[in-house]
């Protein structure tokens, strides 16, 4: 784990150091590039006034994954149990990712108005493509030949998808799921942008209208944080739950 972590860790050293050193060298303003010192300091002292925007940004969060999760293992499920809902469905699950969401942002707040609904469907959009597709094609990638076993031991559909299909594709589903946590906040943010009264994206525009761009970069390392914790989250979820995955 620490040999893996490390070299990243010493790319992100040295990005910081030569951001840190060329604002300074280049005498660049605060309002245009903060260097990163300052932009930890502003995120610490400032806690009082970001923490609120980030717990509610967190919410939206938190509420858009599980609603992913919970539409999208049953259609995943209804989509292998039945191809032709997968064809049905397929071109909205494409069309879902293809429409911009700064597009659908105005159309949802306009409809669900300026609250934490909104954006929470907005979350939902981007998180629930990627955990759906990789759940049905971990059911897909099932061995053939485990099929034929359980159907010659007159398994049911229900327990060979307990027993064979779900186990089989967890893999491919923690896969999904991470990169639905890796890309939750992006709906969030774009929701409140578009418009809120609290939230980190609301924190950004306004503090980028009043230039307090150190602000805004903050805001920016708090929404990474979170992400960052997500994604550790969901892999010691995933340790835990396929248990066997360490003997592979």
């Amino acid at each position: 784990m620490n040999r893996i972590n490390l070299p990243a860790a010493l790319l992100v050293v040295l990005i910081l150091g030569v951001w840190e050193a060329g604002v300074y060298l280049l005498s660049l303003p605060v309002f245009i590039l903060p260097p990163p010192s300052r932009i930890v300091l502003v995120a610490l002292v400032r806690t009082p006034d970001i923490f609120p925007h980030a717990l509610v940004t967190f919410s939206e969060i938190l509420l858009g994954l599980g609603l992913a999760v919970v539409t999208a293992i049953p259609l995943a499920i209804a989509m292998f149990a039945k191809p032709n809902l997968e064809k049905a469905f397929s071109p909205f699950l494409v069309a879902s990712q293809a429409i911009p969401v700064f597009a659908l942002a105005p159309l949802l707040v306009v409809w669900l108005g300026y609250g934490m609904a909104s954006k929470v469907f907005m979350a939902w959009i981007i998180i629930f493509f990627p955990i759906c597709v990789s759940l049905l094609e971990g059911f897909k990638s099932c061995d053939p030949e485990f099929r034929v076993l359980f159907r010659l031991m007159g398994a049911s559909f229900f327990k060979t998808l307990t027993l064979l299909y779900w186990p089989w594709a967890l893999p491919r589903f923690f896969a999904g799921l991470r990169v639905g946590v890796g890309v939750a906040g992006i709906g969030a943010v774009i929701g409140e942008w578009v418009g809120a009264q609290k939230g980190l994206g609301f924190l950004m525009i306004q503090s980028n209208a009043r230039l307090q761009t150190d602000l805004v970069f903050a805001a920016i390392l708090w929404l990474t944080a979170m992400g960052l914790a997500l994604w550790h989250l969901t892999g010691i979820l995933e340790t835990i739950i396929i248990k066997w995955k360490k003997e592979i």
